[in-house]
This record gives structure tokens, sequence and C-alpha cells, in this order.
């Protein structure tokens, strides 16, 4: 698995999921419940992950809609 992302933004993580599930690429959110424990206060980033073979796609697709990290 790839990063595709980090963001302490719950919104940016959401919306670039949402992305890319609709384009059938299938992520993974690491460090949930880690920046849940720092109590919401939003010090530690999200990480979104994906598979090696969908990095390409995925990146074109996050870039295409100006979804960036923090």
């Amino acid at each position: 698995m790839k990063e595709l992302l980090r963001s302490n933004d719950p919104t940016v993580i959401a919306f670039a999921k949402a992305l890319l599930q609709g384009e059938d690429i299938a992520v993974f959110e690491l460090d949930v419940h880690t920046s849940i424990l720092e109590g919401s206060i939003g010090i530690l980033p999200r990480r979104l992950m994906g598979a090696d073979f969908d990095l390409f796609m995925a990146q074109a697709i996050l870039k295409e809609n100006n979804v960036t990290a923090d």
C-alpha cells in the first residue's frame, strides 16, 4: 500500500475517500483512532492509503479535483 494523502482535516480525507471509491479505487484510512485519542485538536494527521497498482490513477483523480494535504 502507498500513501495517497495525509491531512489533519477530516473533511479533506472524507472528500478524497468518496472521490476514489466512486472510481472503484479501494482506499484505507490509517491513524483514525490515534487522531481521536489525541482529543480531536488536529495535531496528528490521518493517512489515506491505496494499492500500489491504483497509485497513478488515484493521484490523477486527486490532482484533477484539487485535493491536497494541509
